[in-house]
């Protein structure tokens, strides 16, 4: 029976909060699914964070939601933060799940901890995440305009029928501190893994969007180009929050692919 519980653990670098939706009888790898800068684990929509193939653990990131802290400035730290987190589920390999600023974070761990690693879904990320420097801009002065420019950035299909899921996005954005904000988007502007791309050997599922603004689906066919045993899915009219958008084409294609995995 699938179990849906909410616990804190303390791991070697502090509290960390995480959604668990682990089935206690089922013989599967865990997925962890990571968010994405200023995000949250609902940034997962329960098509995704409920699938029994999944088999899912969702973390907050330290400073989010419900993990107290103060964030992490680098992509490496949060990647840190991840293996604590295996280390202290006592999970010795998992298959890893990141959108955006977690794709990064996934993709830190295939290089630098491929034996942790049962597999990789990479969502709306790169090897390279620059950010608009109007952007770092507006998060340097911790104005409202930031909000405005990331909400602006986030959806790519018709606003009209997810009104209620950009409010809901907006309102968990806001309760996250801006300074922690500012230091995920640091994080992602400095984030360039394209030189150790070859190194990955971890099988990879790349999801793209066509109408991703934040990161373009040019991004994830450079992430399939470059990574050895990785599978490309197109989402058409898909934007950056495209789980969000279209949870069912998103799901679809990372059940097939955990399926065949």
């Amino acid at each position: 029976m699938m179990e849906s519980i909410m616990p804190y653990i303390e791991t070697a670098n502090g509290t960390m909060w995480f959604a668990d939706h682990r089935d206690a009888t089922a013989h599967r790898p865990v997925t962890v699914m990571i968010h994405g800068a200023g995000g949250t684990h609902l940034d997962w929509p329960a098509e995704l964070r409920r699938m029994p193939e999944a088999n899912a653990i969702l973390p907050d990131l330290p400073g989010h939601e419900r993990s107290p802290g103060e964030g992490r400035t680098t992509v490496a730290g949060y990647a840190s933060d991840i293996i604590a987190l295996l280390d202290a589920l006592k999970l010795e390999r998992a298959i890893v799940a990141g959108h955006s600023m977690g794709g990064a974070i996934a993709q830190t761990l295939a290089v630098n901890h491929p034996d942790r690693l049962r597999g990789m879904i990479l969502i709306g990320t790169g090897a390279k995440l620059g950010v608009h420097p109007d952007l770092l801009k507006a998060l340097k002065a911790m104005t409202g305009e930031a909000l405005d420019i990331i909400m602006d950035w986030y959806w790519g299909g018709d606003l009209g029928e997810i009104e209620q899921i950009r409010r809901l996005t907006r309102k968990r954005l806001a309760a996250i501190s801006p300074r922690v904000i500012a230091g995920d988007y640091a994080a992602a502007n400095n984030f360039d893994i394209r030189d150790h791309l070859h190194r990955i050997k971890t099988p990879t599922l790349i999801i793209g969007g066509t109408a991703d603004k934040m990161t373009p689906f040019k991004y994830s066919e450079y992430l399939h180009e470059h990574i050895a045993n990785s599978t490309l899915v197109k989402i058409e009219g898909g934007g950056h929050m495209m789980m969000l958008e279209q949870p069912k084409a998103v799901a679809d294609a990372v059940q097939r692919w955990l399926s065949a995995l």
